[in-house]
C-alpha cells in the first residue's frame, strides 16, 4: 500500500506537474493525493467485504435449496455485520483528524498508517478462509464455522475503530 501515494504522484497531469512550481502549492496537492488514494484503498476494503458478504449469500443459499433452514440466522447475521464493515470502511472519515492537513508526512509516519492498513488486508483474507471454512449442507454443522466468521468480522470492526487511533498517534508524533 505504501506505493499507493507514489504511484498516484507518477499519474498527475501537466496541469498539476506546472502546480508543484508554486510555492505551498505542492504541501496541498500532496494532501489532495492523499486524500484520494486513501479513499481508493478504503472503497477497496469496502469491495472486499461486499465480496465475502456475496459468498456468505450464496452459502445460506444452498442451506436453503437443501431444505437446511436451522441456521439461516446465523447467515443472516453475519450478513448484516458484513455489510456493516463495509460501510464503517466506505464512510469513515477521510484521514480522520486532520491527518492529511500536515504539510510535512514523513515516510515513518505514513509506513504506521499503510501498515495498519495492509494488517487489516491481511484479515480481510483470514475471515474468508474462515467464511470458506463454512461446511456446505451435508457436510457438517456450519454453527461453530459461522460463529468463529462472525466473531472475526467483530474483531475487524473494532480494529477498524481504532484506526482512528493510528491516525491521532501519527498526528501527536508530527507535532512533537
Amino acid at each position: 500500500m505504501s506505493s499507493g501515494f507514489d504511484e498516484a504522484q507518477t499519474h498527475r497531469n501537466w496541469l498539476e506537474q506546472l502546480g508543484e512550481k508554486i510555492p505551498g502549492f505542492q504541501g496541498f496537492q500532496d494532501r489532495e493525493l492523499r486524500r484520494e488514494v486513501d479513499k481508493m484503498q478504503r472503497e477497496y476494503l469496502s469491495a472486499e467485504t461486499l465480496r465475502l458478504k456475496n459468498s456468505v449469500r450464496d452459502q445460506a443459499q444452498r442451506f436453503t435449496d437443501a431444505g437446511q433452514i436451522g441456521t439461516l440466522s446465523l447467515f443472516d447475521r453475519l450478513d448484516r455485520k458484513l455489510d456493516g464493515l463495509s460501510q464503517a470502511f466506505r464512510f469513515c472519515d477521510y484521514g480522520a483528524t486532520g491527518f492529511f492537513d500536515v504539510v510535512k508526512i514523513g515516510d515513518e509516519e505514513l509506513g504506521k498508517l499503510y501498515d495498519f492498513d495492509l494488517s487489516v488486508l491481511s484479515d480481510i483474507a483470514s475471515l474468508e478462509n474462515e467464511i470458506r471454512g463454512i461446511p456446505t449442507p451435508g457436510d457438517g454443522d456450519p454453527r461453530e464455522a459461522l460463529g468463529k466468521s462472525i466473531e472475526g468480522v467483530s474483531e475487524l470492526e473494532e480494529k477498524w475503530a481504532g484506526r482512528r487511533t493510528v491516525i491521532s498517534d501519527v498526528v501527536q508524533h508530527l507535532d512533537t
